[in-house]
């Protein structure tokens, strides 16, 4: 069964999607009337175009694969297309036959293909949004669904992306010719309760009781990597900073976390929660200022 459109394209019917497009492109640059002048490049552009319309669909080269030049009386391609006159829209009758639409017109592909005098580029299929992730996940890392209005999907949220930074989800753009662009997001962080975020560098409160603020002790604090245990010196004040290193935000670039800086929040308990001589002797003895 003769299939001319493969000979078009100058490949055999075995080819697959990248050799496909591979020698459409390298054809399509060859023959494009804004640089070969011959007067035959323009018929000759047009029946690449028609030929790589029907390979590079999925649908449109299966019902070819099965029909061959039947679809064309009998004709390879070539013949059939030069039968049609040099005013006919070719791209139409192919519609016509297979159903489905692009093409060329004389300045470009009509969805974004070859534009403009010399300048050769396929159409931007890529598309951008924004999503709001939860702090921890930016932090931690981890699989975020994402709601779009025409789709649904987990990406992957590498650990200690920052505010602003964009990933790019594959396959999940705009689709032409059997080709699929990719969706490029940017991150926006939602704030934290606990936790400020600085760089590589996070910061939270913590409780401290007032009998462990004047006379030591261990606090346990669950961080948010791990649940961890603060040794409290003796006469600790208010926000007074402890550093723990490595508990912050990975730094992707140099491949290690930031630290954790704990700020002491000193609670002092209610005077009616005192024993009740307690609470005199210290009304008599602390100290005005």
């Amino acid at each position: 069964m003769a299939k001319s459109l493969y000979e078009t394209l100058e490949i055999n019917e075995n080819a697959a999607a990248d050799e496909i497009k591979k020698a459409y492109r390298k054809l399509a640059r060859k023959y494009h009337p804004d640089v070969n002048k011959d007067p035959s490049a323009e018929e000759k552009f047009k029946e690449i175009n028609a030929a790589y319309e029907v390979l590079s669909n999925p649908e449109k080269k299966q019902q070819y694969d099965q029909h061959g030049d039947a679809m064309f009386g009998g004709q390879n391609f070539h013949d059939f297309a030069r039968g049609q006159g040099q005013n006919v829209d070719l791209d139409e009758i192919l519609r016509q036959m297979f159903g489905g639409g692009g093409g060329f017109n004389r300045s470009g592909f009509n969805q974004g293909g070859f534009g403009g005098f010399g300048g050769f580029s396929e159409p931007d299929l890529d598309t951008n949004a924004q999503v709001t992730i939860p702090f921890d996940v930016a932090v931690l890392g981890g699989k975020q669904h994402i709601n779009l209005s025409n789709d649904s999907f987990d990406v992957k949220i590498p650990e200690g992306i920052e505010n602003g930074q964009k990933i790019r989800a594959k396959g999940k753009g705009k689709a032409y010719q059997g080709q699929k662009g990719d969706l490029i997001l940017k991150i926006n962080i939602a704030s934290s309760p606990d936790y400020m975020r600085d760089g590589d560098t996070l910061s939270k409160y913590f409780d401290v009781p007032l009998k462990t603020a004047l006379f030591g002790g261990k606090i346990e604090i669950k961080t948010i990597h791990k649940d961890i245990t603060l040794k409290v010196p003796q006469n600790t004040k208010q926000n007074q900073k402890f550093r723990v290193k490595e508990l912050g935000v990975l730094n992707r670039k140099a491949g290690i976390r930031g630290d954790l800086y704990l700020k002491a929040n000193i609670v002092l308990p209610k005077i009616e929660d005192l024993d009740e001589e307690l609470g005199k002797m210290l009304e008599a003895k602390l100290p005005e200022n």
